[in-house]
């Protein structure tokens, strides 16, 4: 059984939206990627919810350690 993976690192655009993620293991995830796995439960620690536009996003679980949001990983 493979381990469950965490998101170490993440890169932004222009605007510092999210729009790939840096797994434990090492690999790169697109947005899109990264939402099917999280839906999946492939990827620890993170949730997918519809925004006010009905498009699907990722967010950080609510665990009250704000060090391991989404906004507070490094980049890479």
């Amino acid at each position: 059984m493979m381990m469950s993976e965490t998101v170490v690192a993440v890169q932004r655009n222009g605007d510092g939206d999210i729009t790939m993620f840096k797994t434990s293991s090492g690999r790169v995830l697109t947005y899109q990627e990264a939402l099917a796995e999280v839906s999946n439960h492939k990827l620890e620690g993170m949730n997918t919810f519809a925004g006010r536009d009905g498009e699907m996003y990722i967010r950080s679980n609510a665990d009250g350690d704000p060090s391991n949001n989404l906004d507070q990983l490094p980049t890479f």
